[in-house]
């Protein structure tokens, strides 16, 4: 028995060398295929290091909690962009969405409704956001015209509209129950961290399991091929941009739930975080490549980096200066890799 234990011993050695091997190269493919959860895990440990108060729970929550709203409005960004398009205007509508919502609940024909005097007010609040999606959606379809001019006059339009609404004035909730919302728990984590993870999961499930994302990919890929393929792009591109109208109205919905208020400036420069987000995620600006899991790390990158610098006490625009340079480090190194296979890599 003794030499049958033995002599099992060296040919179950290799078998179990092969499975940490294959283990380790497994992991290694989907580092190189999502390389920002390696940037996530050195700027986590740098900060668990170089401050004590980064590596605590209330933090960690504190962090989900900051990058809710960037994190939702990423989740449609990354389906527009990985048709090839591109959504500028969804600042503007976070600060459409927040006002209108604050301000509805306030109107005297709700006055009765108690509590339920919220459902309509968020019910308009995420109808903007999707008809304003709707509509850049139509007119990028109908005209052809890049929507990058489109949402830029979007986002300029919206914009302006809010300040005519508002009267450049904030609104403030005056149902309790409403700001209670933001600042609420379910088992032992903040009910908008929940908001934002349930919804990465469904929209990674849509773009990984169902006809929809496998569409989104072929648009992005090559729209002309989609076209003989029988995809309808027009219609398909214009409910990607409805998704992100939604996305963007409801960050603006539970930012102004942790606020208690709206303000006309809500958003201001949010397209530009979330674009940066989504493309350090490894969503390409040409299409047709990306991924909910890149973009949530992407999200959380930034979250880390603005919390973990602020908790240093380092200045704000320092983040900023960072992840620029770590934005165009990734394009260029994105472009170069684009060229290995015809020219080879040039550095």
């Amino acid at each position: 028995m003794a030499e049958s234990a033995a002599g099992q011993g060296p040919s179950k050695l290799p078998r179990e060398l092969g499975k940490g091997s294959s283990g380790w190269s497994s992991s290694l493919r989907w580092l190189l295929g999502h390389p920002i959860w390696a940037f996530v895990v050195i700027v986590f440990i740098f900060f668990s290091l170089m401050t004590d108060d980064f590596f605590s729970l209330g933090n960690f929550q504190n962090i989900l909690v900051q990058t809710s709203t960037l994190g939702l409005i990423a989740l449609g960004m990354t389906l527009v962009m990985i048709n090839g398009n591109i959504d500028l205007s969804v600042g503007a509508v976070v600060a459409l969405a927040a006002s209108l919502t604050v301000d509805i609940m306030g109107w005297p024909v709700f006055e009765s409704w108690g509590n339920l005097q919220i459902l309509p007010a968020v019910v308009a609040g995420l109808g903007a956001g999707v008809l304003l999606g709707a509509l850049n959606g139509l007119i990028v379809w109908k005209t052809g015209v890049d929507a990058f001019i489109v949402t830029l006059g979007a986002m300029l339009g919206v914009r302006g509209l809010v300040f005519v609404y508002t009267g450049e004035q904030s609104f403030f909730a005056m149902n309790f129950a409403y700001a209670d919302f933001g600042a609420s728990s379910f088992l032992g984590l903040p009910t908008l961290a929940w908001v934002f993870l349930v919804f990465t999961v469904l929209v990674h499930i849509v773009l990984s399991r169902t006809v929809h994302g496998a569409n989104t990919y072929a648009v992005g890929d090559n729209r002309e091929a989609a076209v003989n393929a029988g995809i309808r792009v027009g219609p398909h591109m214009m409910i990607n941009f409805m998704i992100v109208g939604f996305f963007a109205a409801l960050a603006g919905i539970t930012l102004s739930t942790q606020m208690g208020a709206s303000t006309p400036n809500l958003g201001r420069d949010y397209e530009l975080w979330v674009i940066t987000a989504t493309v350090l995620g490894g969503t390409k600006l040409t299409g047709g490549a990306g991924n909910i899991i890149g973009t949530f790390g992407g999200v959380l990158a930034i979250g880390i980096l603005r919390n973990g610098m602020n908790l240093m006490q380092v200045p704000a625009f320092y983040v900023l200066v960072i992840l620029g340079a770590i934005l165009i480090a990734v394009l260029f190194l994105d472009k170069q890799l684009n060229r290995q296979g015809e020219e080879g890599l040039r550095l």
